[in-house]
């Protein structure tokens, strides 16, 4: 039992230190995390739905993006989601990329 109550606390800890650590990212990094997240939930919809890679790359080309990077940061999103074999919801593929991405960042500080 008391080990059950340290893996909560735990966990309880880990929780409360992912505000605390997100601010030590940048906006515009958070910025970027959240659309990347928001390509993938996506594209794993456009995946579940039966669209073809061929379909959403192609749509992806006609897109207007904001800043240069971002289309091809967009198709390559596109294809490392379709070439998982995962079959999430889209809101969580969106979280595990959001999550992937901020700890990435926090890595490299």
């Amino acid at each position: 039992m008391r080990s059950m109550g340290l893996g909560v606390v735990t966990f309880i800890l880990m929780v409360a230190a992912i505000p605390a650590q997100a601010r030590d990212i940048s906006k515009n990094d958070l910025q970027v995390c959240k659309w990347g997240a928001g390509m993938a939930a996506t594209a794993q919809q456009s995946k579940l739905s039966g669209t073809t890679l061929y379909s959403a790359r192609k749509g992806l080309q006609a897109r207007k993006f904001s800043q240069p990077w971002m289309r091809k940061m967009a198709v390559g999103i596109t294809e490392q989601t379709y070439r998982s074999p995962s079959r999430l919801k889209p809101a969580a593929v969106k979280q595990t990329y959001y999550d992937g991405c901020i700890q990435h960042d926090l890595a490299r500080k």
